[in-house]
């Protein structure tokens, strides 16, 4: 088996080492093509404007300069044109990718974009406790539970175009309680603020700064269920057509 990886926090990132450990328990055939510095929130963003300066590491390893998808579309157009690979992992992500996160998320694109290719893609990211740590982020769970949480999703079928997302609980909640395969949770939007401050010049400048995240609602949410411990697989798919709305549309136009 073949396996691509990738992630949004760049190349040099720990949670790509961690993701290469993880795979190397699932083959000896692994090939790296990530972007060359982070691009967390960069989205299934591409680089149309400029071109994509690529770093050869070896005959497997591969920086690019540019988005999580920009990483993976070069990956399967050039690097693996002639060998494309059996699965794509993207991750590990320094962070969760939960709920709406998912719209946002670098790592989840990589993914996206190999299951647009109509290859097995799975997102995998370790969420950490309620303060931010800085670089100091535990990937245990991670590393504990990445092999047991991905050789049974080797094993089944999945639909066309579809990928799965992954997640493991922060260490402060505790030791890992099992895998639970659940849906994709929904934050309230509020969260989002700025921090506003003034340059040397004069000028005020703005900071994304979310705000705190309110305690998930009780269920069996990616939201709810990493808070209490659980690793989340959560499948995803890329047909975002609100499919029970098309019917009452045509009949409002007649």
């Amino acid at each position: 088996m073949r396996i691509l990886l990738s992630n949004d926090d760049g190349y040099h990132a720990p949670g790509l080492a961690v993701l290469e450990r993880i795979a190397a328990q699932l083959s000896d055939d692994v090939w790296v093509c990530a972007p060359a510095d982070e691009q967390s929130g960069t989205g299934r963003s591409l680089s149309l404007t400029k071109p994509l300066r690529v770093r050869r590491f070896d005959a497997r390893r591969y920086a690019v300069g540019g988005t999580p998808t920009d990483a993976v579309m070069f990956a399967l157009a050039e690097v693996m044109r002639e060998t494309p690979p059996d699965l794509i992992l993207s991750g590990v992500n320094r962070g969760g990718n939960l709920a709406e996160d998912v719209m946002y998320s670098g790592t989840v694109a990589a993914a996206m974009e190999g299951a647009l290719a109509g290859i097995r893609s799975i997102a995998l990211s370790q969420k950490y406790g309620a303060l931010a740590p800085g670089e100091d982020v535990s990937f245990a769970a991670a590393e504990a539970w990445g092999e047991r949480v991905l050789r049974p999703l080797l094993d089944t079928d999945w639909a066309p175009r579809s990928m799965v997302n992954v997640n493991f609980p922060a260490p402060d909640v505790g030791p890992v309680r099992g895998i639970r395969i659940v849906p994709q949770g929904l934050r309230d939007y509020g969260r989002a603020r700025f921090e506003t401050r003034t340059d040397p010049r004069g000028h005020d400048y703005h900071w994304l700064a979310l705000g705190k995240v309110a305690v998930a609602a009780p269920g069996e949410s990616d939201l709810a269920s990493v808070a209490e411990g659980w690793i989340t697989v959560t499948p995803l798919q890329l047909d975002l057509t609100r499919h029970a709305s098309l019917e009452p549309l045509a009949r409002a136009y007649g």
